[in-house]
């Protein structure tokens, strides 16, 4: 999919019949817009009535209609009652239709469950449940955030019914869904009844992923209590070890073997906090969207290598941890974290 039309989708307004097209004027678009929202204001919960519903024929429809009128005038012209029988059949035929097709979608009932968080640039998932407020079944309802396909499902039983609805998002931050496209052909196709559903669905989008390096394990000093790791090398005293032949006679611990005790080497090594600092200030020289993107990806990598890990934005400080909820709750940060204000 290009980025124009993920551009597109992300906008309540890009379908042929969304309250305003693309050759729509700025005037009526504005208008539409208002009518519509005080016709179906946002609400979690929706249940469709004649206030909500759109019916009109379809190209189908249409071409029927022609088909219908020829006969018609065909059987005028030849004064054939069998030809004009069989026009005036199809005529009650498309009076009836529009009320099937109005009552298929009449009563349902449309409710947000949840928005699941997702990353700039991939796709958020909306779950939506789905029920009947009556005895009618609703068939064939197809449900989509356009020019997405979405979903085409059946409720059919009085429990409710889950779907998942994916929509692109090309931005960080809080991103207010745009008005769901509901619609229904059945059961013929010759009509289409639909409507546009606000169900003030919000999702949280994570800044995108772009690999910054190794993990900057070391860059940054934590303070207080410290777990720590050592390497061979250093300069801090770890421990007495068995002599071993070769090792240097400055470490040979002379007291220890003065007090009649077996020959030891003293172990030195150096220390370093074993936990991960991801600093705001390790990334200088890089705008602010790029630096939340690196400090996303380092996020992501110390969770899959199990390195407790810290992040130190301007104004926040979330000490190191590991798990999902510490994960997401970083992730969350790095997506409503600020633009304005913020040095370079």
């Amino acid at each position: 999919m290009s980025v124009e039309s993920i551009r597109k989708s992300t906008h309540p307004n890009t379908a042929a019949d969304q309250p305003a097209s693309t050759g729509a004027k700025p005037l009526f678009r504005a208008r539409w817009l208002r009518w519509l929202n005080r016709r179906l204001p946002p609400a979690q919960t929706v249940t469709l009535d004649h206030r909500k519903l759109f019916v009109l024929p379809t190209s189908a429809g249409m071409g029927l209609l022609l088909v219908i009128f020829l006969l018609w005038l065909l059987g005028t012209n030849y004064e054939n009652n069998l030809v004009l029988a069989l026009a005036f059949l199809l005529v009650g035929m498309l009076v009836i239709l529009p009320v099937h097709t109005f009552a298929n979608l009449s009563g349902l009932k449309l409710q947000l469950r949840a928005t699941h968080p997702a990353f700039a640039g991939d796709y958020g998932q909306a779950t939506i449940a789905l029920s009947k407020t009556g005895k009618r079944r609703h068939e064939r309802l197809q449900l989509a955030w356009p020019p997405e396909e979405g979903q085409l499902t059946d409720v059919l039983d009085a429990e409710p019914h889950e779907i998942r609805l994916d929509l692109p998002l090309l931005q960080r931050g809080r991103v207010q869904a745009p008005r769901i496209q509901v619609q229904s052909r059945f059961p013929l196709g010759l009509f289409r009844c639909w409507s546009w559903v606000d169900l003030d669905a919000e999702f949280l989008v994570y800044p995108q992923p772009k690999p910054a390096g190794q993990l900057p394990i070391g860059a940054s000093v934590g303070e207080g209590n410290q777990q720590k790791t050592f390497a061979a090398g250093g300069d801090d005293f770890v421990g007495l070890k068995n002599y071993q032949p070769g090792d240097s006679l400055r470490h040979v611990a002379w007291k220890q073997y003065a007090g009649g005790r077996d020959l030891y080497s003293k172990e030195y090594a150096s220390g370093s906090d074993a936990r991960l600092w991801l600093d705001w200030d390790l990334l200088g020289g890089r705008d602010v969207e790029t630096r939340l993107s690196n400090l996303c990806a380092w996020v992501l990598d110390a969770e899959r290598a199990q390195v407790p890990y810290g992040l130190r934005l301007p104004g926040h400080t979330i000490a190191p941890d590991l798990g999902s909820a510490h994960k997401h709750k970083l992730l969350r940060l790095l997506a409503l974290f600020p633009v304005q204000g913020v040095s370079q």
